[in-house]
């Protein structure tokens, strides 16, 4: 009994033979072309030069002569200083050189008449000794004064805070009318942000290659902001750090860009996109086309029978959705795009358009 259901459930619904199935696939050509190649990262945009302005002098802040955030231009006024104590430290040194220029001027007039004095024997060798040396200390108290006169003029002139460079001025720190001390407080940070740099790390596998086409050349350096891909600015590469991160396996690099349109800011994060060459006739498939399996990458190739064979394959870079395949596919070869969960080496297929898979996939 029971092995008569059996056999009539069988024969009622026969066994469908693999070998007889038809996927239905998106296939692609592969195709020869000029590829770029190149590294990608994330980046963050740094100024320049950056500048922290403070008071050499001790005083009260008298006026800031800029607003927050403006354009400055090297030897621009920043702020005033009250200058009245260090005015009047400078008359009182000018006062003091005018004394002993005119006390030494007396004193070397008296030296030389002692000195015809004591070659005739009109007076002693000791008292003579005495004029010269009084002569000498007065014209080393005079040198002294003008020392201090030049270092009253220098502190007078730490009264006016000029720019030390191009850039921009952030928030004012200290408003008019506080105090400030010699090298204590901050007044206002000045950033330059054309030209700017933008910083970014890369594995240390590319060292050699960077280092490689370097020597060749200059290489370009793109960026952009993660919302814009369009606004793009473009750099060249200017500094390789001069150790590998142990921590993190990577190499610091830094781009340099003329940011003449500010389009990068001081602390922005963007994506870096380094040109290394371009490798010339390169065999290239669809990025979907490449699959991940245990032992590696590979492709389904379609055969002129419509079956596909699974290729190993080696990738080099990708770049706007194509890979570049260095080995197991050539170019005007057949490959699978979509559709690659039902295949098997051997499969039979069948072409479909793109945009019918994307209608199953949505449904």
């Amino acid at each position: 009994f029971f092995a008569g259901c059996s056999e009539n459930k069988t024969a009622g619904r026969p066994t469908m033979n693999m070998a007889d199935m038809v996927v239905p696939v998106v296939v692609a050509q592969a195709t020869q072309r000029n590829m770029p190649v190149q590294v990608t990262a994330i980046g963050n945009v740094e100024a320049y030069s950056t500048v922290t302005v403070k008071s050499r002098v001790d005083g009260e802040i008298q006026k800031a002569y800029f607003t927050e955030g403006q354009d400055i231009r090297k030897g621009d006024m920043l702020f005033s200083i009250d200058p009245r104590p260090f005015q009047a430290a400078l008359h009182q040194s000018e006062a003091n050189l005018a004394r002993d220029q005119a006390q030494a001027q007396y004193a070397k007039a008296e030296a030389a008449r002692y000195t015809q004095l004591v070659k005739s024997g009109i007076v002693s060798q000791l008292q003579y000794e005495q004029f010269t040396s009084n002569a000498a200390a007065l014209d080393a108290a005079v040198r002294a004064d003008q020392a201090a006169v030049e270092n009253a003029k220098i502190q007078l002139g730490y009264c006016s805070i000029y720019s030390p460079i191009d850039g921009r001025t952030g928030s004012l720190l200290i408003h008019p009318g506080n105090l400030v001390k010699n090298n204590d407080t901050s007044l206002v940070v000045i950033n330059k942000v054309t030209p700017i740099y933008v910083d970014f790390s890369v594995p240390e596998k590319y060292l050699a290659q960077i280092k490689l086409h370097r020597a060749r050349g200059r290489l370009a350096v793109t960026a952009h902001p993660s919302a814009n891909e369009s606004d793009v600015s473009k750099g060249f590469l200017s500094f390789i750090n001069n150790t590998v991160d142990s921590n993190t396996g990577t190499i610091e690099l830094k781009g340099t860009f003329a940011n003449g349109d500010r389009r990068l800011w001081p602390g922005q994060f963007v994506n870096v996109v380094l040109d290394l060459t371009v490798q010339r006739n390169a065999t290239v498939v669809p990025s979907q086309a490449v699959q991940t399996g245990e032992k590696g990458q590979y492709i389904y190739v379609v055969k002129p029978d419509k079956t596909v064979d699974l290729r190993p394959v080696a990738v080099g870079n990708t770049l706007q959705g194509f890979t570049i395949v260095d080995k197991g596919v050539n170019p005007g070869e057949t490959v699978v795009t979509n559709g690659q969960l039902r295949l098997f080496p051997g499969a039979k297929v069948s072409f479909k358009s793109e945009a019918s898979s994307e209608q199953e996939t949505s449904s």
